[in-house]
């Protein structure tokens, strides 16, 4: 029952985020470069004053660890947290040009094989061990990608670049432990800020006047960043990973279904199938931490 609390926060972030494309898809008469750069301004702007009047002491902790740490892991977290920053921020743009420019399906399915790519690069960068049943679930997976690809070669690309972004931003980031999660994402926002930051220089950038676009951008960075990236942190203080990434299912498949039912994108029945099979292939691949109740000893 005391972890009620952390299951309803993982929950909702996904719940949230599934929605997002909602918020983009009312502003996608703007480039998707306009959307991204004031999505990172508010974000920033946001993090940095959430930070500060509700967690001044873990951002001074960690900057006084920072000046105690021997140089040669000083310069491996900033590394790894500027290089976080720079996926993060790419994979934010194609997310946003993909669900604009090419359509929200792509996108769905994108988080939809992210876990399992996940996993396929943690195991060629950290080595880590991937069972027999989590072998089969990738050549599942592999297989509902290649029927996808099939259907429509370049969506597929998108959705696999969407993908793999995240997750080797996810497998880098397992190395960087030095530091409070939340500060090391308020960190790397700032990384992001200063790479969009040239863009407000351009000559042919202009600053938008319309009234809605700044509604859903502060939309996008209150309820499609901040509140789920700290609920998503939150509920990793009380459940496992595992069980977070279960949950994660929730997002692609909520996206999936506005795709079709509320932006009545077409869908063929190869198109179906592979997703069919990639679904098959994540209770595979979960089977364990789904039957987990019945592999743990009973309690009384």
């Amino acid at each position: 029952m005391n972890a009620l609390k952390y299951y309803i926060a993982a929950f909702s972030a996904f719940f949230m985020w599934g929605f997002f494309s909602i918020a983009l898809k009312a502003i996608t008469a703007y480039s998707s470069f306009d959307i991204l750069f004031f999505r990172i301004v508010f974000s920033t702007f946001l993090i940095v004053l959430f930070s500060a009047f509700f967690r001044k002491d873990k951002l001074i902790s960690d900057f006084q660890l920072l000046k105690k740490l021997p140089a040669k892991d000083k310069s491996r977290t900033l590394l790894l947290t500027s290089l976080g920053g720079l996926l993060l921020g790419l994979n934010w743009f194609l997310f946003i040009y993909v669900v604009n420019q090419v359509n929200v399906q792509s996108a769905s399915f994108a988080y939809l094989i992210c876990p399992i790519i996940t996993t396929f690069f943690a195991f060629l960068i950290l080595k880590e061990k991937i069972e027999k049943h989590q072998w089969i679930a990738i050549l599942i997976s592999l297989i509902g990608c290649g029927i996808y690809y099939v259907t429509n070669p370049g969506n597929l690309i998108y959705a696999f670049i969407i993908a793999a972004t995240y997750s080797i931003y996810l497998v880098s980031q397992k190395k960087n432990v030095y530091f409070d999660k939340f500060n090391v994402l308020l960190v790397q926002m700032f990384v992001i800020f200063l790479l969009a930051l040239p863009y407000c220089f351009l000559g042919d950038f202009v600053l938008p006047t319309d009234f809605d676009f700044y509604f859903y951008i502060i939309l996008i960075a209150v309820l499609f960043t901040i509140v789920p990236l700290y609920l998503n942190l939150y509920a990793l203080k009380g459940i496992s990973a595992s069980t977070v990434g279960i949950l994660i299912y929730i997002n692609p498949i909520i996206t999936f279904i506005l795709a079709i039912f509320y932006f009545k994108e077409s869908i063929n029945m190869l198109q179906i199938g592979s997703y069919l099979l990639i679904l098959s292939s994540i209770v595979v691949f979960n089977y364990k931490i789904i039957n987990l109740k019945k592999l743990e000893p009973s309690k009384k």
